[in-house]
């Protein structure tokens, strides 16, 4: 179990920045979401809070500021992200982060994600399809760009509705299981 609070103070963020910078030089940042919606709801310094409940690692940090992502961050998210059934770690989009973010925001609530599934292993996705008619042959899990996601103080609807307002990836509802996915692929909503 790991219990990762980076929430930097002003001072931090300002190192941060500093630091940003040469990041940025070396080519060390992803490109921004192309979602006007996303870019407006994420904010000037967006964060980030998660539990994984598999195996209680639990993050509350910022990823971004002023315009750059913070790669160290990311290593970080992709831990916690990461397939539990064999602790398969995978990079995890910044544009599927972005989303969660903004739909986060738009939820006001200060509650982390729970974080039912990020990356999933193509062995663990195949064990899943067998399973389940729901999981997708190539799903957007196996690449890192794809989460689902359960909010206690939120409901399936609330949730789908906040990831349906950005216009910026996929959202499925489920409503059954109480988790909403989200993932950076083509516009689409599913599930009830």
């Amino acid at each position: 179990m790991t219990e990762i609070d980076a929430i930097p103070s002003r001072r931090d963020v300002v190192r941060l920045v500093g630091g940003i910078a040469g990041c940025a030089a070396i080519g060390a940042t992803a490109p921004a979401l192309a979602s006007p919606a996303t870019l407006r709801n994420a904010g000037d310094i967006r964060m980030i809070k998660l539990v994984n409940p598999h195996t209680g690692d639990r993050l509350s940090t910022v990823y971004w500021v002023e315009g750059e992502y913070i790669p160290e961050v990311f290593a970080q998210i992709d831990h916690v992200m990461r397939d539990w059934r064999n602790d398969a770690v995978h990079r995890i989009s910044p544009n599927v982060i972005d989303i969660m973010s903004a739909a986060h925001r738009l939820l006001d609530t200060s509650e982390p994600y729970t974080v039912f599934s990020g990356y999933r292993s193509r062995q663990t996705n195949a064990m899943l399809r067998r399973n389940s008619r729901a999981v997708a042959e190539n799903s957007y899990h196996t690449r890192g760009m794809a989460a689902d996601l359960h909010l206690s103080s939120r409901s399936v609807r609330q949730m789908a509705r906040a990831a349906t307002q950005l216009s910026s990836g996929g959202v499925g509802s489920y409503s059954r299981s109480n988790f909403v996915h989200m993932d950076c692929g083509p516009v689409r909503t599913w599930g009830a």
